[in-house]
């Protein structure tokens, strides 16, 4: 039996979750998706970045992470709104319950899309077609937000077919439609070719995805090594990866992020990692728990996956202990692949008193550490998260980059 897989992506997640809790809250003005519009950092100090943009916005050639500064000289009248994080997760939540009344299989990848295995579910709902247009319907309904959605019989076709037009559409990307729907498009548009892949692959002549597909993926390997090989697969539409549904999420603290632009610097995803790590910290110490075990997980561009985990010596809630292990790990397992999502999970929780056993060998003053996060906590307590920043974050992207979280 033939694969039939699913992949739905909110359109303008951010900006049309704005706009929904707009007009439930009853605030006035006009619906955020029918103007220029985005979301964006801090207005009044002109910094930030483009997080989510509405589709009047896209007309001004408005781009998801482009500083704010140049958004607004595109388009001087655009309206800007502060990101409401605390209501994407509700959100989120909700989208993926309305996917699993439909499939068991769902795979979530980030906050505003999921991959859903429908294979042999055409006896309960119908054709895939059809499915598709049910759910979009019910999102629509229930949650006041659209959709698009990609069907095909592998991962990376869904994908490719839910970013053709947008919004609120159902696209089809099987084997046998790839020639006609996806060789002709320009190669810069094939998932996980990004715009030096496609400066180099428009230097070697390859200038469309069915110029790609045609290429040597010898020739592709030896100019781009791994990457080439997996670009020239996914160009001609070889996938078999499965839909893997999250568990339940364990007795443990943890966060992840899928980030919006390859990673490709180890200093950066180090950052990354930071923050993440700063988030659990924070957690673990409102509860009063501690944790032993630390597990880092890589998405890599291809969607491949890998996690690596290491018991502590001692029970801790300390950012930069859980930060160091977190980088120790990402050393043990990274080998210069692009990172799509980065990811922090912790095991072995225990409450109260730490019962840290000294070290003759270890010097590290664990009171002053815990004095540091404890100040650090109250600060943001008191004046909200962004009134302490770490040094490391200042001239870095990795704000913007932990937007999906």
């Amino acid at each position: 039996m033939e694969r039939v897989i699913f992949h739905i992506d909110v359109n303008n997640a951010f900006l049309s979750w704005e706009a929904v809790y707009r007009l439930e809250q009853g605030m006035a003005g006009p619906d955020l998706r029918t103007i220029a519009s985005a979301v964006g950092g801090d207005v009044e100090k002109r910094h930030g970045i483009i997080l989510a943009k509405s589709m009047e916005a896209k007309k001004y050639k408005i781009q998801t992470g482009e500083p704010i500064t140049d958004a607004l000289k595109k388009c001087p009248h655009l309206e800007i709104i502060p990101p409401t994080r605390d209501i994407y997760p509700k959100y989120s939540k909700a989208f993926i319950e309305i996917l699993h009344k439909y499939s068991d299989k769902v795979e979530q990848v980030s906050v505003d899309e999921a991959f859903m295995d429908m294979t042999g579910m055409e006896k309960l709902f119908g054709e895939p077609v059809l499915i598709a247009e049910k759910i979009k319907s019910e999102i629509y309904d229930t949650l006041g937000f659209t959709v698009n959605v990609g069907i095909s019989s592998c991962k990376i076709l869904a994908k490719m077919a839910s970013d053709f037009q947008k919004p609120n559409k159902i696209h089809t990307l099987f084997p046998e439609e790839i020639q006609s729907k996806m060789w002709p498009l320009p190669v810069g548009d094939l998932f996980s070719v990004g715009k030096a892949s496609a400066k180099k692959l428009n230097s070697m002549g390859i200038l469309t995805i069915g110029d790609l597909a045609k290429t040597n993926p010898e020739i592709l390997k030896s100019h781009l090594k791994k990457h080439g090989e997996s670009i020239w697969k996914f160009s001609n539409g070889l996938d078999d990866s499965p839909v893997e549904p999250v568990p339940a999420e364990s007795k443990g603290y943890g966060n992840s992020t899928t980030l919006p632009a390859d990673v490709t610097e180890s200093a950066e995803a180090k950052k990354i990692l930071l923050s993440l790590a700063e988030k659990v910290g924070r957690r673990l110490r409102e509860d009063d728990a501690r944790i032993e075990v630390v597990s880092v997980g890589i998405r890599f561009f291809d969607l491949s996956n890998i996690s690596h985990q290491t018991v502590l010596n001692a029970p801790t809630n300390i950012t930069a202990e859980i930060h160091s292990a977190a980088c120790t790990l990402f050393d043990e397992m990274w080998d210069g692949t692009p990172i799509r999502l980065l990811g922090i999970q912790t095991g072995r929780v225990s409450r109260g008193e730490s019962n840290r056993q000294m070290s003759l060998f270890d010097n590290t003053d664990y009171e002053k550490l815990e004095k540091l996060d404890s100040a650090i906590d109250s600060i943001r307590k008191k004046f909200g998260s962004d009134a302490i920043c770490r040094a490391a974050f200042m001239e870095s992207n990795t704000k913007g980059k932990m937007s999906d979280d």
